[in-house]
């Protein structure tokens, strides 16, 4: 297919990259790279005709290719659609030196696919059957060093801007603002709201009885103030102004109140992704007298300590059926559970309003999954009891209307082969066969009509009685179990809601798995 498609029309890939840390470099912009391969693929002497496909991918790290447009791209490669790549230098095409030599190397070849990297003068046509062996791998390590260097001088910039007070990120903390100079400043209507925070801290207020003062006191939570200012990072629609103990307390350990800028606190858990983690304490770089503090140092060290560090349970000792699942069918907040012997579910959410409908609530873990499980294996009886030799008997009705359909079209076809080979043979005039001709279109396209319709049903059975058989192994499984049991949940449930009173309402992960007869 590529040597067919070589003698017709001379397919060149643009393949243009920019990381984020490359857009705050002029030379490795999008508009730059463009112009610097179109400019090549112009001096390029080619006798085909030539098209030009450019693939960007926008904010995408080179360390693998996880990347849609270099996707698309080296599908087209397999497809055989795509002569030659070109790219800035070989970084562009990717960072990883092991990766790109597979491709440039096996690949490439393989489907004749001809690779240019224009700052690092390599052609691969120039090769002559070759890989370019150690001249092209130091090559690539020359550039792959550059960028690397770049890259390294590009944060440094950045952490020489957070030293001189110039504050990067689009966010402040809760109490602050950002001013004309773009410095962070207190916000004259939350600021005193922190400083409230740390007071009842001091005078011995634990983190829940923080938030049922502020809560009491009718202040807004960080994130409805932030919606009121235009800000919507979250659906406040139902918080009711009740502030959470873990925001409080989160608040309460951040040392950017007494004026200290924090940076490198998270790092990437793998090279390229975005997936990120906490650093240890004594790995960030902290900047003091960076802005203007709300609370003086001495006051944060005495809050600090009174409230001991957490550690986390192990992940192992969380693994239960309705994990995740069970949440309150008033606030619509998830009820956690607690971690005593007779465990339960309870609203946490609406503890600091005695008003609200939810407030209080709570049911236990076992009183829960039996509840549910009665439910299951009810719809499980339903589901095995069921008699499918009418939806079988359908099935093969809709299949032999298909038949007859397939049949009698057929058939006109064959008619008005027929009538055309009269009129060539001119038995018919052309006024007897145009009007024959419409009539046997006529019935072409209701037969047609009716063959689509046919098949759309027929399919619509496929899938339901794929759904079925679905519905009757997890009936079979629930019924074998005995009880709710974690994979169970995980293929019917998505989420459990809990209104006072112990009424539940299920949401279920598996189409009509629960029927109106329950």
């Amino acid at each position: 297919m590529n040597n067919a498609m070589a003698h017709m029309v001379y397919v060149i890939a643009l393949y243009i990259r920019l990381s984020n840390e490359d857009s705050r470099s002029g030379s490795m912009s999008i508009e730059t790279q463009k112009r610097v391969l179109h400019q090549y693929v112009d001096n390029m002497e080619i006798g085909n005709t030539v098209e030009t496909i450019e693939f960007v991918d926008n904010g995408f790290s080179g360390t693998n290719f996880e990347r849609p447009a270099v996707q698309e791209l080296l599908n087209m490669v397999r497809e055989g659609k795509i002569n030659c790549i070109i790219v800035k230098d070989f970084t562009r095409f990717g960072r990883n030196s092991i990766e790109v030599g597979y491709f440039m190397e096996r690949v490439f070849p393989l489907y004749g696919v001809r690779f240019i990297s224009v700052n690092d003068d390599f052609d691969s046509s120039r090769l002559h059957g070759d890989t370019g062996g150690i001249n092209v791998a130091f090559q690539y390590l020359v550039s792959e060093f550059y960028s690397r260097d770049l890259s390294i001088k590009l944060k440094s910039a950045k952490y020489v801007k957070f030293r001189r007070g110039e504050y990067q990120s689009k966010c402040c903390p809760y109490g602050y603002q950002k001013g004309p100079n773009g410095r962070m400043e207190p916000d004259e209507e939350t600021a005193p709201n922190v400083r409230l925070i740390f007071e009842l801290a001091r005078s011995g207020y634990g983190a829940s009885r923080i938030a049922k003062e502020l809560f009491q006191r009718g202040i807004p939570t960080p994130a409805e103030y932030k919606a009121r200012k235009g800000v919507k990072t979250w659906n406040t629609s139902h918080e009711r102004r009740i502030w959470s103990p873990a925001t409080v307390r989160s608040m309460l350990m951040d040392e950017r109140y007494t004026g200290t800028y924090i940076i490198a606190k998270r790092e990437s858990i793998e090279i390229g992704g975005k997936r990120l983690r906490v650093k240890e304490e004594s790995q960030w770089i902290k900047i003091p007298n960076h802005h203007q503090p709300l609370i003086n140092m001495e006051l944060f060290k005495q809050v600090r300590s009174q409230y001991p560090k957490h550690t986390r349970a192990k992940q192992s000792t969380l693994v239960y059926p309705l994990r995740k699942k069970v949440f309150c069918g008033c606030c619509r907040y998830a009820m956690p559970r607690t971690t005593h012997k007779n465990h339960y579910f309870w609203c946490r959410h609406t503890r600091a309003d005695e008003t609200a409908p939810c407030y209080g609530s709570k049911i236990l873990e076992c009183e829960l999954e039996g509840m549910i499980y009665e439910i299951l294996s009810r719809q499980a009886r339903i589901i095995l009891n069921l008699d499918d030799l009418s939806n079988v008997n359908t099935l093969e009705i809709q299949r032999a209307k298909q038949s007859d359909c397939n049949g009698q079209i057929e058939r006109c076809i064959d008619k008005k082969q027929v009538l055309y080979e009269q009129l060539l043979l001119k038995s018919i005039t052309i006024d007897a066969y145009k009007a024959k001709k419409a009539e046997i279109d006529r019935e072409l396209d209701r037969l047609q009509q009716i063959r689509s319709s046919v098949i759309t049903q027929i399919e619509q059975m496929r899938t339901d009685e794929k759904t079925k058989r679905v519905q009757k192994d997890l009936a079979h499984e629930v019924i074998k179990s005995g009880s709710i049991t974690v994979g169970l949940a995980d293929a019917l449930i998505e989420k459990v809601y809990v209104y006072p009173d112990n009424q539940i309402e299920i949401v279920w992960k598996v189409k009509d798995f629960c029927m109106e007869e329950i």
